[in-house]
């Protein structure tokens, strides 16, 4: 079985998943933009499949009427993205240690995308989220 672990940057917050991960997303809202500088690359993880050490130490913001954003309360680390009422996690790529042999699958929101930059790969792209 896979095994993946990560944190945030002052290491308040860590956690470690267990089995496969899904390919990255990336996600280019306004949201994702404001909180990271940029755009999120996340994948996800089954909540029962992922221990997190140090979870009173991240602050969830509900930046949405459906979902939250987890973040260390610390150092500021983005680290996860959470809907209500599912049982999974999305997880900030670049919060994991060392290897994680995850793979790019597609782009989302990309009409909401900062006019800063391009995305200059063949993946699939949505103007909202994906189909």
């Amino acid at each position: 079985m896979e095994i993946h672990e990560g944190g945030c940057l002052c290491g308040a917050v860590r956690f470690k998943t267990q089995g496969q991960l899904r390919e990255l997303i990336f996600c280019h809202c306004s949201q994702c933009r404001k909180q990271t500088g940029l755009y999120y690359a996340a994948t996800n993880v089954l909540d029962s499949r992922m221990d997190v050490q140090g979870a009173d130490e991240i602050t969830w913001y509900h930046s949405s009427r459906s979902a939250k954003r987890g973040f260390c309360r610390h150092c500021g680390s983005a680290l996860f993205w959470k809907a209500d009422g599912l049982d999974y996690t999305s997880i900030l790529a670049g919060t994991f240690d060392g290897p994680t042999g995850l793979e790019p699958g597609y782009h989302i929101f990309c009409a909401d995308k900062g006019d800063f930059y391009d995305i200059h790969d063949d993946l699939p792209r949505f103007a909202e989220a994906s189909q």
